[in-house]
């Protein structure tokens, strides 16, 4: 079995007597893209918001496999040499380059195209050479062109990384995922490729209603 990264057992999160997240078992393997999808108030965003840690669980665990964190040491040494600095320029031009963005190193962010805006966000998250990347809507609110843009982005980030995403475009979530993860009602519904979910009764009724194909 695949290693997993991140594991969730009994997630639940309640606004008094509300639960939002009810009992949710998680489980994301080591370079996977994962998706989180449902309804609109089916809990995919309070439960992207445990695992980020803005919110605290009710009950349950969250384990991150801390084997895959990489130690830094720390440094109070806020001098920086011409070198290092010179490192630093190289990096972000080339996480700049990465999400096809080296068009626009000397283009103020506020000017970028929304698409663009994601990209860079992106960027700056890669920064942090993280072994697990959370993305939440990542193709929200764009047009066409740029969703082209960011999923093949995605497509190319994912090369020893892991990634968990909530999605509610499913032409997106049907071409980058591995596993989907479907709520409702702050539960699991349904789990597997987009082949198994999609067919999957509860889900079309739920979730995919008249649209499914």
């Amino acid at each position: 079995m695949t290693e997993a990264v991140l594991e969730t057992t009994g997630l639940t999160k309640a606004f008094n007597s509300f639960k939002a997240v009810s009992d949710v078992d998680l489980r994301i393997e080591a370079g996977s893209i994962h998706a989180l999808i449902g309804p609109n108030g089916a809990g995919k965003t309070t439960c992207f918001n445990l695992l980020t840690k803005f919110l605290q669980p009710s009950a349950g665990t969250i384990r991150f496999n801390i084997a895959l964190q990489r130690v830094r040491g720390s440094n109070f040494d806020f001098w920086r040499s011409d070198a290092v600095l010179r490192r630093y320029n190289d990096r972000a031009h080339e996480l700049l380059f990465d999400v096809g963005l080296s068009d626009a190193v000397d283009t103020a962010a506020a000017e970028l195209s929304y698409g663009r805006k994601r990209a860079l966000e992106i960027a700056t998250t890669l920064a942090l050479d993280p072994q697990m990347m959370l993305l939440d809507e990542p193709t929200a609110g764009m047009t066409e062109t740029d969703v082209a843009r960011i999923v093949a982005l995605i497509k190319t980030l994912r090369a020893g990384r892991t990634i968990l995403m909530v999605e509610h475009n499913l032409s997106v979530v049907s071409g980058l995922s591995d596993r989907i993860t479907v709520l409702t009602r702050g539960r699991i519904l349904a789990e597997g490729d987009y082949e198994t979910v999609s067919n999957h009764p509860d889900v079309i009724s739920a979730y995919l209603g008249t649209d499914h194909a």
